[in-house]
């Protein structure tokens, strides 16, 4: 089977994480997408995620209704703060028999180089990378690498901190959300603070 691995804090998931995971379900061939829910991102300030377990209930209220659209916790397991070569490697120890790729988008793929062990994610793993709009030049050298996969994803600019910000200054973001996702985060007053 093969599964393709989104990463992400998803803090909050969005329509927008939704639309690319169903198009990579879709169009790309990769038979289930695992949405991996990232406890900690060293990159980002751990005070501003919602805990662990909400999080990955606001992905499971999104994708249940989605069969070939998976929620993942298995990072949550891991010694922190992790990194994702190490999860491709308890992934592939976990489910011998599944093969394993990366989604991605063009604005993560330009910074690979800077991942830990990145060579051995290029040389094992298939990256599927979706468009984003970015004022740099494109990494031309990794978008032409025979693992790198450029699907024709629809452009998405919708992001989380948009809608935590949002939600804090009061205003109505509902149709950004699945609809349960909205009811969950309204019915804890999550990012109201």
């Amino acid at each position: 089977m093969k599964i393709g691995l989104y990463f992400g804090t998803y803090n909050p998931i969005h329509v927008g994480h939704l639309i690319i995971a169903n198009h990579m379900a879709e169009f790309a061939d990769l038979d289930q997408i695992w949405m991996v829910v990232t406890p900690h991102n060293p990159l980002k300030k751990k005070a501003t995620l919602l805990d662990d377990h909400q999080r990955l209930e606001m992905v499971f209220l999104a994708t249940e209704d989605y069969p070939k659209i998976k929620p993942s916790d298995i990072e949550f397991k891991l010694p922190q703060p992790n990194y994702t070569v190490n999860t491709l490697v308890h992934l592939h120890e976990k489910y011998p028999t599944h093969d394993f790729s990366l989604i991605m988008g063009e604005d993560n793929l330009k910074t690979l180089h800077k991942w830990k062990n990145y060579e051995v994610i290029l040389d094992h793993y298939d990256i599927y990378v979706y468009p984003r709009i970015s004022d740099e030049e494109e990494n031309i050298e990794l978008k032409s690498h025979p693992k790198v996969h450029v699907i024709d994803a629809p452009i998405v600019e919708i992001s989380s901190t948009f809608i935590r910000n949002s939600i804090k200054e009061g205003k109505n973001i509902q149709p950004l959300l699945p609809p349960k996702v909205w009811e969950y985060i309204d019915h804890n007053n999550f990012y109201k603070k």
